[in-house]
């Protein structure tokens, strides 16, 4: 409660300093002005061999701002919140805006795109873990994972963090407004060992509410399980399957979708999707739908950085393109209007509405393929769609995974992909922005030896 009381303060002190970069703002001379402060603090603690590795603690604070003079923009920023520096900074950016060129599309989000009700997200809740605690926790999660397993013999560690701040953005169209939100994170990374043959793998935890975190044993124990399970790996001959992408690796692929959509890709026409607004990227059974107001969701957000209001909206209705995802800047570029995503997609949920099934049915409808649970490189072309990533996985044959695989590369073009997706599972991913099952793609190429 004294956390919460500590960093609720920081909010009228924040919202002080950003009317102070706004109104002198005004007074050097800037048409329009904005500018966001924030404060974050947090701890990490990571145990590796039982031993404690490192304990670091962050503390970070920062204010941001942009000026106009016209169309003219200039910008500067400062770790300095005390006033003589928050001054300077607006004197800097304003320098920069007056030897700028004009943008026509320059300027701050429309007013009556602003969010005039900010609504409580419940994003808030401090962890009050101190060092010695956080210590104790990691260690018990690497230990929970090295008893899995004689076979686990080495670790990369496990590591417990916690993160909170508080944010405030202001404009000079009369936008002042701010949040507090925390973020908690419990990690194991173990390897096995087999004679010469050697594996690693992973499992995490992330969550706004400390209480939401999986138990520490729970976390050790699927780390461990994990890297046991990918012991014998195997190569395999050059071939075309079908693909089952894991829930985390298929947020990667909708992620994508993502990037090829947003304002800045169509307006610079380097979009495998530009123009593709209205058009079927998907099957008729896909759906996206954002929901930036899910309470304690990691990606929920109630306003943008412009201050712009987030709503709900389908983003993919029936396998079609519904729009783009634009912030202010692209919006007028492409003559459209924002649509408060300024800072990315805000909880993007893929559904399949009696297209969606359990993990086992998905793996049974597969039959035989590959199923993918890891991925490396960024081997993804956003101007023609071409994929190509290293990953590694299992090998399945009837329904069951067989083997396990590695040192493939799965190949194929986005477009395509995602024109083939058969099915998606039930067992969603809310770790993060993009909510989503696994994924199961007709064919691709697999290529090993």
């Amino acid at each position: 409660m004294q956390q919460q009381e500590v960093d609720a303060k920081r909010i009228p002190e924040l919202s002080e300093t950003v009317t102070l970069a706004l109104r002198e703002a005004t007074r050097q001379g800037a048409t329009q002005a904005e500018a966001d402060a924030s404060v974050q603090r947090g701890l990490t603690a990571t145990v590796r061999l039982g031993e404690v590795d490192t304990v670091e603690y962050q503390r970070d604070r920062g204010l941001g701002v942009t000026v106009y003079f016209g169309k003219r923009k200039g910008s500067a920023s400062t770790a300095d919140l005390a006033p003589a520096a928050v001054r300077a900074t607006v004197e800097k950016a304003s320098a920069i805006a007056r030897y700028t060129t004009e943008d026509a599309c320059a300027g701050l989000a429309d007013p009556e795109d602003l969010a005039r009700d900010v609504p409580d997200l419940d994003l808030y809740h401090p962890w009050p873990l101190e060092p010695d605690a956080a210590v104790e926790l990691a260690r018990s999660c690497e230990a929970a994972g090295l008893a899995v397993d004689a076979r686990l013999t080495n670790s990369e560690g496990a590591s417990v963090s916690t993160h909170r701040g508080v944010r405030v953005y202001g404009n000079s169209a009369g936008f002042l407004a701010g949040y507090a939100s925390s973020s908690h994170t419990l990690t194991c990374v173990l390897l096995a060992q087999q004679g010469e043959h050697m594996e690693r793998d992973y499992w995490y935890s992330t969550a706004r509410d400390p209480q939401q975190l999986e138990a520490t044993a729970t976390i050790g124990r699927r780390a461990g399980e994990r890297a046991v399970a990918r012991l014998g790996a195997r190569k395999l001959s050059t071939r075309r399957a079908p693909v089952i992408f894991v829930p985390e690796m298929a947020r990667g692929l909708f992620g994508s979708f993502i990037g090829a959509i947003r304002g800045g890709s169509q307006y610079r026409r380097s979009s495998f999707l530009l123009g593709a607004s209205g058009q079927p990227v998907f099957p008729a059974f896909l759906q996206m739908h954002e929901r930036p107001h899910i309470a304690k969701a990691m990606g929920s957000s109630p306003f943008d950085d412009e201050g712009v209001a987030t709503r709900d909206r389908d983003l993919v209705r029936d396998g079609v393109l519904q729009g783009y995802v634009l912030d202010s800047y692209s919006a007028r570029k492409l003559g459209l209007k924002t649509t408060g995503n300024a800072d990315g997609v805000h909880n993007l949920l893929v559904t399949a509405p009696n297209h969606a099934c359990a993990f086992d049915e998905l793996l049974a409808r597969m039959g035989t393929g590959l199923l993918v649970t890891e991925m490396m490189g960024q081997g993804v072309n956003p101007v023609t769609g071409d994929y190509s990533r290293g990953a590694s996985g299992f090998w399945v044959e009837n329904g069951v995974p067989a083997f396990p695989v590695h040192e493939i590369t799965v190949a194929g073009n986005l477009r395509e992909m995602y024109r083939n997706i058969i099915a998606l599972a039930t067992d969603v991913d809310t770790r993060g922005a993009i909510r989503t099952g696994s994924v199961l793609i007709e064919g691709m190429t697999i290529a090993g030896e």
